[in-house]
């Protein structure tokens, strides 16, 4: 800090007003961060309807905001956050091993951009994508 002409002490420019970050940013970050990680197959509920009503929702105009986030929930605070993802893993990969790499991607792509410490990633393996399952979303009727 600088002392001004008068006596008392100036803030920075960049330390004056305060900065918020919503829930669905921290999640959105976490979200993209984990999809990052080899082995893991999608976000959400491993179960093969919803994945199919998913796929769905997320190819109509304007109902794949959420798709990023899916699977994702955060808690936010003034300085921290924790966060729970449920994620599918490929059939053969080490689920401790693609934990680690998650949470280790994600921690630090949520703390780079947002400069919160994260406090826990919680994560749960909901289903694994066997080899021989054809992906359960539907073709697209729309263009």
């Amino acid at each position: 800090m600088t002392e001004s002409v008068s006596g008392s002490i100036a803030k920075d420019p960049g330390d004056r007003g305060r900065t918020t970050i919503a829930d669905g940013v921290v999640e959105k970050i976490a979200g993209l961060a984990a999809r990052e990680v080899l082995g893991v197959h999608a976000m959400g509920s491993g179960s093969g309807l919803s994945r199919t009503f998913g796929a769905v929702r997320d190819r109509v105009p304007g109902g794949s905001k959420a798709s990023v986030s899916r699977g994702v929930k955060a808690e936010v605070g003034e300085v921290q956050t924790a966060l729970d993802l449920e994620i599918i893993v490929e059939y053969g990969v080490s689920i401790r091993d693609v934990a680690r790499a998650v949470r280790e991607n994600v921690i630090s792509a949520v703390e780079r951009m947002t400069g919160l410490e994260v406090v826990e990633v919680n994560i749960a393996v909901s289903d694994v994508k066997l080899p021989d399952e054809e992906d359960e979303e539907p073709e697209s009727r729309l263009q």
